[in-house]
């Protein structure tokens, strides 16, 4: 059985499941956007499991946070996106906002 769920309700059970801070207030609708696309775009829905979507995907507040658990070696957001999904937050400057991965 499956439930739909809403924005609201997806950001709820991040914070009934201690995970509330995981991610931003602007991370989780990303996130919850990014999801709800995808599952349109494979032709299923996504099943929501709080606790791995925090072990798949990380929060980063700047690319200077993101080199420090990934490296140098990534100077730029199409760097990062050569090498996993990136979602960002409606801001094209990578060094102005956060983002969010798929952690590799």
């Amino acid at each position: 059985m499956k439930q739909s769920i809403n924005e609201y309700q997806f950001r709820d059970a991040f914070h009934k499941m201690g995970r509330g801070e995981q991610f931003s207030y602007d991370g989780l609708t990303a996130l919850y956007d990014y999801l709800e696309q995808l599952g349109d775009d494979i032709g299923e829905e996504i099943e929501l499991d709080v606790i791995a979507l925090c072990c798949e995907y990380a929060e980063y507040d700047s690319l200077t946070e993101f080199q420090e658990d990934y490296g140098e070696d990534y100077q730029t957001m199409e760097d990062i996106e050569y090498q996993t999904i990136v979602i960002k937050n409606d801001t094209t400057d990578i060094k102005d906002t956060s983002f969010i991965i798929r952690q590799f």
